[in-house]
């Protein structure tokens, strides 16, 4: 948005010394001294944090504000008052004005918001090299426990790159992660060209087009491409996903603004908006790839879902069976369903157990999560079958099959359920296999599959932490080059498997095993 403020808004020097000390990500708010969500006022650089934590920032503004009086005021007299209106994040560096209630893009005809954010992001850099150098000195005096790395006997620093959080967009960043550290996927979309968006004529480049509105001027394909390729450079600054989350604004409605999002419904949303821009394409480079490489589907494209086969089909998509037989007549109902995640519900028996060291009875396991998912089910009142037989609705039982398993399989713990009123979280801890998650016994034609061919190994893992859908926070572990690494937005640590199986996962992504050394299929 174009804000018409700024010239009586941004009145602080880019170098100014009134800044607090340390980097502008961990400064803390004048009033409540809470370091989440930082935002600098642009008028009188005081620090204030933002309407998702306490809403100091435009308390601030607010109290600026001089009372309205009974004689008007002049539209000079108006625009030259200074009016704390405009502020920064101190982590993305984004700039908002309380008056227009929008983030703004445009600078005054000084360059001073652009000049201010340079400075910042100085700050920020020259913060983290004390913070870099602290650790590699303490580093020599300890074990190899840490969170570098050892290369040709020396230190480096660690390759992965954190993301910053925007205002709330954890399961955005937990999500991608993970996204990030499933190689067939991200590699993919690492080694798309680079697409230039123009308004005009293409002159002959390939250009993905969104579904949104016939919205030609954003790309999903073009900017997750760019935060995958930013993520494992080795960058010591965490990445700022903003031009990502700007067309997720675009083409997503349901997750405009700063609220916390369920990250399995963004997942969804993400995947989904992904395989339709890349079906604009049908003749470039992503179906072309798919189909030269060998990349089977199962027969009649039961796994491609709304039409043409894509990357994300084929990596993440799989085939149900859904079978539903009448208790009155017997008579057999068949349909196929495409899927790109499994939901599986937490047996009841278990949602009183909230911890692995818990003594009261067994501990649930994923397989019996999947149990209750595939086993045979007597649909309730609310559910009854229409029976071709019988000519009206019937007492029915249904039963789940995979007909076809996925190269990647994700798994979806439903931790959350509607009560009368409000969405609670089902806190138990499901224990889950790092390796060999044996899938043979939940396929349909067991017999026709190989000895290996149905077990997968963990790749990444969300976890969700706190009460509720709509707060808390979410991170994330993944596997990288035998490594495990935890992901809390920014900040990126080594871990350990024993760490790991502890997790109260929420998504979990399973990963095919190769049959055979060298046979992974590229894309």
């Amino acid at each position: 948005m174009e804000c018409p403020h700024l010239n009586s808004s941004v009145c602080i020097a880019p170098d100014s010394s009134r800044f607090p000390n340390g980097s502008p990500s961990s400064w803390c708010c004048s009033v409540c001294r809470s370091n989440k969500s930082p935002w600098v006022c642009l008028t009188c650089s005081s620090v204030h944090c933002g309407r998702y934590v306490n809403g100091h920032a435009k308390k601030h503004f607010e109290d600026t504000q001089s009372p309205a009086s009974n004689h008007k005021k002049s539209e000079k007299h108006d625009k030259e008052k200074p009016l704390h209106a405009v502020c920064m994040d101190c982590s993305s560096y984004s700039t908002y004005c309380y008056r227009c209630d929008d983030f703004v893009v445009n600078d005054n005809k000084l360059g001073m918001v652009q000049k201010v954010r340079e400075h910042l992001q100085n700050l920020e850099n020259s913060a983290f090299a004390v913070d870099r150098h602290r650790k590699r000195k303490l580093l020599e005096c300890s074990s190899l426990n840490s969170k570098l790395f050892k290369d040709n006997g020396g230190a480096s620093a660690l390759c992965a790159t954190g993301l910053r959080n925007l205002g709330n967009t954890c399961f955005m960043n937990a999500i991608l992660q993970s996204l990030s550290n499933i190689q067939q996927f991200c590699c993919y979309f690492k080694e798309l060209p680079a697409v230039e968006l123009r308004s005009g004529k293409t002159a002959g480049r390939r250009m993905y087009h969104t579904r949104s509105q016939g919205d030609t001027s954003v790309s999903l394909v073009e900017e997750f491409r760019k935060t995958l390729c930013s993520l494992w450079q080795g960058s010591q600054t965490a990445f700022s996903p903003e031009s990502l989350f700007y067309v997720i604004w675009k083409i997503m409605p349901n997750f405009r603004g700063y609220q916390q999002q369920d990250a399995h419904e963004f997942m969804r949303y993400l995947l989904d908006h992904l395989h339709l821009e890349l079906q604009g394409d049908c003749n470039g480079v992503s179906c072309s790839t798919i189909s030269q490489d060998g990349v089977m589907l199962s027969a009649g494209g039961k796994c491609c879902i709304n039409g043409t086969s894509t990357v994300v089909t084929a990596i993440f998509g799989g085939v149900l069976q859904n079978e539903v037989n009448c208790l009155i007549c017997g008579t057999e109902s068949r349909k196929f369903d495409p899927f790109l995640d499994l939901s599986l519900d937490i047996p009841s028996q278990f949602r009183n157990k909230r911890s692995k060291n818990q003594e009261n009875g067994p501990i649930c396991t994923l397989r019996d999560c999947l149990r209750s998912f595939t086993d045979l089910e007597e649909l309730d009142e609310t559910e009854l079958y229409m029976c071709h037989k019988c000519k009206k609705r019937q007492k029915s039982t249904k039963k789940f099959w995979i007909q076809k398993l996925p190269k990647v399989l994700c798994l979806h713990l439903k931790r959350f359920h509607w009560t009368a009123y409000l969405r609670n979280k089902i806190d138990t801890y499901v224990e889950f296999p790092l390796r060999g998650l044996d899938m043979k016994c939940y396929l349909l034609e067991p017999e026709n599959s190989g000895p290996d061919s149905c077990l997968y190994d963990l790749a990444a893992v969300v976890v969700h932490h706190g009460s509720g859908v709509g707060s808390g926070h979410y991170t994330a572990y993944a596997t990288h080059e035998g490594r495990w690494f935890h992901f809390n937005d920014s900040t990126v640590t080594l871990t350990d498997e024993e760490t790991v199986v502890k997790a109260k996962a929420y998504i979990l992504f399973y990963v095919e095993r190769q049959t055979k050394p060298g046979s992974d299929t590229k894309l």
